[in-house]
């Protein structure tokens, strides 16, 4: 195949060396392929329809494209630096296989039309994966919660114990996030879904094209309302990024829980072992590995954001060079998101809860007292005056290092005598739990519902 430039009519001098390396995407963009063959074969196919292609040069250009769509699959494919970028390798392929009719494969369209296109069917092909990993994780959730719906988890705010939960209510908070994370993907694929090609270089072509008939053979929602934005936007890698970033913090908060519950101080759950590693000096350790790295590959993805907006923030209209920098960062960004949704998926099913450390943990640091504010206020008392009061029987508590429900009936009434007998059920931690019986509650009752009404969303 000859590395002869299809562009160097206009030039006397070749590129320098260094240069063409330099510009260059090849190395990079040729996972493009696919892409960018199905979108000729549409362009070819409109051509033909339109009367600009004859029906033999299309049939010889679909031929052509499919072999070398073919031999890309099969690793046989020879990719030029000296050609630049996926695009102009795969024409200059095919113009070597089929002669005259190669050449009149890019009739109506330009790189700036052609690459914006590809971009946007790989993109939508990689949300869909994504998404349907977000709906694999998202079932071994369901599982997990509903397997513990009634062990008892202390809930924290501030890291410091709050009320009792149990912990298929903790996974079910899970589930909600990657619900917001599958909807947010669901409305970029949606918004990007406009073809580009027709739009040429940036103001269109003089050849009557159909744009209507290519943007339905590649299965968009329709052709891109302007030329101009049409080849220079990239709101759809940005958006991507954007909605990949809330996904990796996402992930990233629920590592930090299996990091901290995993440890020692904690012992709340146990990783399987296929999910962690050794210390090479320490024979004692079993480190959580994955969650760690993929808390650590968040901030990767959130880097892959700020770059491409940095990219695009002082372009003029239309393409320029710069866009070249867009494909890196997403592509890293799909295949690291892609990558933890996997292995978080895979590693979901495996986690092993210590009951009886959650148990004895939410027995410590007065996770009933809200419950015995609330008790008093149905007694009539003021929520305010209840809250002083449950505050200096948690003082006698931290004083004597014992929790509330060790206080006798005398003990706490003479807090407040509206206290009565029927109080400790209200002490419980499976009293606690258990009177958090409504809609989005912590109760394993509204947990399972919580858990059949999601079934149903996933269905």
């Amino acid at each position: 195949m000859s590395d002869k430039k299809l562009w160097a009519g206009r030039f006397n001098q070749p590129t320098d060396a260094f240069v063409e390396a330099f510009t260059a995407s090849v190395e990079f963009d040729q996972r493009l392929a696919p892409e960018d063959i199905r979108g000729s074969i549409a362009h070819a196919t409109m051509l033909a329809r339109q009367g600009i292609l004859t029906e033999a040069e299309r049939d010889a250009i679909v031929e052509g494209l499919e072999a070398i769509r073919e031999e890309i699959r099969a690793g046989h494919f020879s990719w030029s630096v000296g050609l630049e970028d996926v695009h102009m390798n795969i024409e200059a392929a095919l113009t070597e296989r089929i002669g005259e009719a190669g050449k009149k494969l890019h009739t109506g369209r330009s790189r700036n039309d052609q690459v914006a296109t590809d971009v946007r069917l790989w993109l939508r092909g990689e949300i869909a994966a994504i998404r349907g990993e977000i709906r694999r994780l998202q079932r071994n959730l369901l599982e997990l919660a509903e397997r513990e719906a009634e062990t008892i988890l202390p809930g924290f705010t501030h890291l410091q114990t709050a009320q009792p939960v149990t912990f298929g209510h903790h996974m079910m908070a899970w589930f909600e996030m990657l619900e917001r994370d599958h909807e947010r993907l669901g409305d970029c694929s949606r918004r990007m879904n406009r073809c580009p090609l027709g739009a040429a270089a940036l103001a269109g072509t003089t050849f009557p094209i159909d744009r209507d008939f290519t943007a339905r053979e590649l299965g968009f929602d329709g052709p891109c309302a302007n030329s101009l934005d049409a080849v220079s936007d990239r709101d759809f890698a940005i958006e991507f990024a954007a909605a990949a970033s809330l996904l990796m913090m996402h992930l990233s908060r629920m590592s930090e829980e299996l990091v901290i519950w995993s440890s020692a101080q904690f012992g709340f759950v146990t990783l399987s072992d296929a999910f962690c590693t050794g210390s090479s000096i320490m024979p004692q350790k079993k480190n959580p590995d994955v969650p760690e790295l993929v808390r650590g590959k968040s901030g990767r993805v959130f880097g892959h954001l700020f770059g491409l907006l940095t990219l695009m923030k002082s372009q003029p209209l239309a393409y320029n060079k710069d866009n070249q920098e867009d494909k890196e960062p997403l592509f890293d960004a799909v295949d690291q998101l892609k990558g933890c949704l996997k292995v978080f998926a895979e590693m979901v099913p495996e986690i092993t809860c210590n009951r009886q450390a959650m148990r004895e943990a939410a027995l410590k640091g007065f996770a009933t007292a809200t419950d015995l504010a609330d008790y008093l206020v149905r007694k009539g008392v003021p929520f305010r005056d209840a809250h002083e009061v449950v505050g200096k029987a948690v003082a006698l508590c931290v004083e004597r290092g014992c929790d509330l429900a060790d206080l006798s009936l005398e003990e706490l009434r003479g807090f407040h005598d509206a206290i009565g007998a029927d109080v400790f059920q209200y002490l419980t931690l499976e009293g606690s739990v258990a009177a958090r019986d409504h809609f989005g509650g912590t109760a394993p009752r509204q947990v399972r519902r919580a858990i059949a009404a999601a079934r149903e969303r996933l269905e």
